[in-house]
């Protein structure tokens, strides 16, 4: 049995996680720290009731807290999904990701050296302070490049991805320093449930049910690697469960797209969707498909972003010869699965672009 204290709980990754990680494992403890940025959201978050979950409120600086939950509740396990994550919020104001992405990561590393190294140098048994991170940390591959390996030198281009590769070196530095217990993964670009619609492809789905504008930064070709949450769900509690203290795993999804394909496929799936189902021309009669229009008419370039990477690839060959892990779910499985919960799930993201969850 664990007891683990997840970060970010409340955002895209952490709250899959935390969905995931109540259902796989009923018998664990989890507690939930968020501080409820504009990208946590109360709405995704477990009901109330579960004797096994409990959310506090809190930043992830305050180490003071971190200290208290931590031995209040007797933690075992830290999972670190809080970070600011978003490039373009980066690059206008970066000094929130240092604050949280690095300072944040610092506090909680001397909270859970203060809670479980003892007085004589020894950690308490079978405690792991896991870290998740991303392959932006790698910095942009050329089209011929072969993919980024746990061994890829860093090479971050935007504050975002500085500010992350800081925090794992931080990790690694309490590994190796202080001997803590610890694991890292860096994942490749996620999708699925509960993703902010400031990312690639809820912004798209959302904008295509809106009848809005799809914004497409420079020629669309840079490339991504993409990831199914639950995919990166099991492979984080692979890492946790078998992997080797003080390594990092990478996490993808062998699964390599241009943003316009994406895009374009995603606009296909809208428009079989709407021919399929006709309740949804009057739940969303803005959309092109609800006129008889197709939605790739809603694609518009726009200016690139500043330092946009080109491609990012992840070689996840170590995690699944160490480990055994692959993901489950194809591109076109997955992002159905995303769609469909995107349509079954208006008042959640309705929420968001109205500013009302800011208010649970």
């Amino acid at each position: 049995m664990r007891k683990l204290l997840v970060t970010g709980g409340a955002g895209f990754i952490g709250v899959n996680f935390v969905h995931y990680w109540l259902a796989q494992h009923p018998a664990d403890r989890v507690v939930v720290l968020d501080a409820l940025t504009y990208a946590g959201n109360p709405a995704s978050l477990p009901a109330a009731g579960n004797p096994h979950y409990r959310f506090v409120r809190g930043n992830i600086c305050d180490q003071t807290l971190v200290e208290q939950l931590m031995r209040e509740e007797g933690i075992d396990t830290v999972v670190h999904f809080a970070a600011e994550s978003h490039v373009d919020r980066s690059i206008t104001g970066p000094d929130a990701f240092i604050e949280t992405n690095v300072v944040g990561t610092h506090a909680l590393l001397k909270a859970a050296k203060a809670v479980w190294l003892g007085a004589d140098g020894t950690w308490a048994a079978d405690v792991l302070f896991h870290h998740v991170s991303t392959d932006e940390v790698y910095g942009s591959l050329t089209p011929e490049a072969p993919a980024f390996t746990e061994d890829t030198a860093y090479a971050p281009n935007s504050p975002y991805a500085a500010s992350k590769a800081a925090s794992d070196h931080l990790v690694r530095a309490y590994h190796h320093t202080y001997g803590m217990p610890v694991t890292t993964s860096n994942c490749s670009n996620n999708y699925g449930p509960y993703q902010f619609p400031e990312k690639l492809i809820p912004l798209m789905l959302v904008n295509a049910l809106r009848g809005k504008a799809l914004p497409i930064y420079g020629d669309g070709r840079n490339v991504r690697d993409w990831l199914y949450v639950d995919d990166h769900c099991r492979g984080i509690e692979r890492v946790m469960e078998r992997g080797r203290h003080g390594e990092t795993y990478n996490i993808g999804g062998n699964n390599e797209w241009h943003n316009i394909d994406i895009v374009q496929l995603l606009c296909r799936l809208v428009d079989e969707h709407f021919a399929a189902d006709a309740t949804l021309h009057s739940r969303f009669p803005d959309a092109p498909a609800a006129n008889g229009k197709t939605t790739e008419t809603l694609i518009t370039y726009v200016t690139d972003r500043p330092g946009h990477d080109r491609r990012y690839a992840i070689n996840a060959d170590k995690a699944r010869l160490e480990l055994g892990y692959v993901p489950q779910e194809t591109f076109e499985s997955g992002i159905r699965k995303t769609l469909s919960w995107y349509l079954d799930n208006e008042a959640w993201w309705q929420g968001i672009m109205d500013g009302s969850y800011r208010e649970e």
